[in-house]
């Protein structure tokens, strides 16, 4: 029986019908980005928001990116005349830069961990907040806290004697353990002070002048404590000067900070606003990691099918179809690019 070809589509309608389908899946993910940035704008209405800069490792993977869609243009180019050689060196650099990409992308993520900025932190320091129960006094001279700058004597604790606090510290970490604690005695440098009590070590455990032992939630608060003086951190989460490093605003008017408190213009923040804040989780990063995270993944499924074009660029044969899988990748590949621009100057001139 003869075999009926007329029924069989032709390559014109096949690609035809291959590039709708790309174009479908970009439209879903356009919707999907287009919807988290506008809930990312709708979140700032009446929320205290954090800002501050992007992190160098996407600058870098930026230009990565960029890199990546030439040497795909290029490899297209060749692909036209089917200088092949050209065509796979340029298809591997476009993998190898995509790969860049991802990895400074990685990169920046531990930039803003380095910052502060983690996925879910609060705003402010709450919870071990120095001078709210302990205080801490070295060789002599009571420390004090300004943002999230310790200080001695009105000036900024240089290295060694920041070493010195954070060793200090260290022993307290895990102070709320529930099966206890042993604390060896304190260094004749450091005495540490409870609601402006002394504190002295007793058979290892921390004693008032009266006699009596810390309670379960203080030695909580000292745990934090010492996690804060670990981190480097005074008043807030992220690290850094206010105002220079990262600035917080409320309803798109920025917050300034004096004598250890948030001003909202020239007055104060009234105590609703200061419990808010206090109460507050970073959402502006929150939103942050999670735009590009998403783009992140979408990048390495695309990898994923540049290792597949990498091998098709190899073939011994390179049919009409192999070039439509190189056409068809580009496009996803291109807009990839073109979607983290679009990211990164919505950070950029938003957040």
């Amino acid at each position: 029986m003869a075999q009926d070809y007329s029924t069989e589509l032709s390559p014109e309608v096949r690609e035809k019908m291959k590039k709708n389908l790309v174009y479908v899946t970009l439209f879903s993910i356009v919707m999907l980005f287009a919807g988290l940035t506008s809930a990312y704008i709708v979140s700032m209405g009446d929320v205290f928001w954090v800002k501050y800069p992007l992190p160098l490792g996407f600058w870098i993977s930026t230009t990565m990116i960029g890199l990546s869609s030439l040497f795909y243009v290029l490899a297209l180019k060749f692909v036209k005349t089917r200088d092949l050689s050209k065509v796979r060196i340029l298809m591997i650099l476009t993998f190898l830069t995509g790969l860049g990409f991802a990895v400074f992308q990685l990169i920046g993520y531990r930039q803003l961990v380095d910052q502060g900025a983690h996925f879910r932190n609060s705003i402010m320091v709450v919870e071990g907040r120095y001078g709210d129960y302990f205080e801490i006094k070295y060789k002599g001279q009571f420390v004090e806290v300004n943002a999230n700058d310790y200080l001695i004597a009105g000036k900024k604790m240089n290295a060694a004697q920041m070493s010195a606090l954070k060793a200090f510290a260290k022993p307290f970490e895990k102070t709320a353990n529930p099966k206890g604690y042993s604390i060896n005695a304190i260094p004749s440098d450091f005495v540490l002070y409870y609601k402006n009590e002394p504190l002295t070590v007793q058979q290892g455990k921390l004693m008032k002048p009266s006699g009596e032992t810390l309670q379960y939630v203080d030695m909580r608060r000292l745990m934090h404590l010492a996690w804060n003086i670990r981190d480097e951190r005074g008043d807030f989460f992220h690290k850094g000067e206010l105002g220079k490093d990262f600035n917080i605003f409320y309803k798109g008017k920025q917050l300034n900070y004096k004598d250890r408190t948030l001003m909202f213009g020239n007055k104060k923040l009234s105590a609703p606003l200061q419990n808010k804040i206090n109460q507050s989780r970073d959402t502006s990063t929150s939103y942050l990691y999670i735009i590009t995270v998403l783009h992140l993944l979408h990048i390495l499924g695309a990898l994923i099918y540049l290792i597949k074009m990498v091998r098709v660029s190899f073939s011994s044969t390179f049919s009409d179809a192999n070039a439509l899988s190189l056409k068809l990748g580009s496009i996803f590949w291109h807009f990839l690019g073109l979607l983290w621009l679009y990211l990164l100057l919505f950070l950029l001139f938003i957040h």
